[in-house]
């Protein structure tokens, strides 16, 4: 059996859950978010969880048990209580702001780069523009708006400038030294 998938999805108060024979539909206080599902595994919802189950022990059916329980656990999370990730930028000069529906971002080229911030996520700037932070209840979409702004200016190893997740640590190295 599949640790995680064997395990119940408790549904908080305010949240409404509504399964399809194909989808599976959340909705909060946050927000509302659905997924489709496939037929190897079927979604119920019994006495306030949700519960995962496969048809079969084929392989597949193994593996989605656990993915389908993990994606609705992050739905109902989202849409409860949100996601959030952090970034640090660091360097002489680097700073972010948020201009409207922008990310202007000031890393070190000569020109901002300015990234749209999609619907669903909010972007706030702390620390004196050092600090970004991105809050919003689909896990997903705020997982690959931080990595798509930390590839911008990846952290580099010997001083450590460029943009990095919040608690990632950066194994910084020796510089080159002078031989006489």
């Amino acid at each position: 059996m599949s640790r995680i998938g064997i395990r119940p999805v408790q549904i908080p108060q305010g949240v409404k859950v509504n399964v399809t024979p194909t989808t599976v539909a959340v909705e909060g206080p946050k927000g509302k978010l659905s997924q489709d599902y496939v037929p190897e595994v079927e979604i119920a919802v019994k006495d306030g969880t949700v519960v995962v189950t496969r048809k079969n022990d084929s392989k597949q059916a193994r593996a989605y048990h656990g993915l389908y329980r993990n994606l609705v656990n992050n739905m109902v999370l989202g849409v409860s209580q949100g996601f959030r990730k952090g970034l640090v930028i660091n360097g002489v000069g680097y700073r972010a702001e948020v201009q409207g529906k922008l990310l202007v971002l000031s890393i070190g080229f000569s020109t901002d780069f300015a990234v749209a911030i999609p619907e669903g996520v909010s972007v706030t700037i702390e620390a004196n523009g050092q600090k970004v932070v991105i809050t919003g209840f689909d896990r997903w979409l705020v997982g690959k708006f931080a990595s798509e702004v930390r590839s911008l200016r990846l952290p580099e190893p010997y001083k450590g400038k460029g943009i990095r997740y919040e608690d990632e640590h950066i194994r910084k190295k020796v510089g080159k030294t002078g031989v006489k």
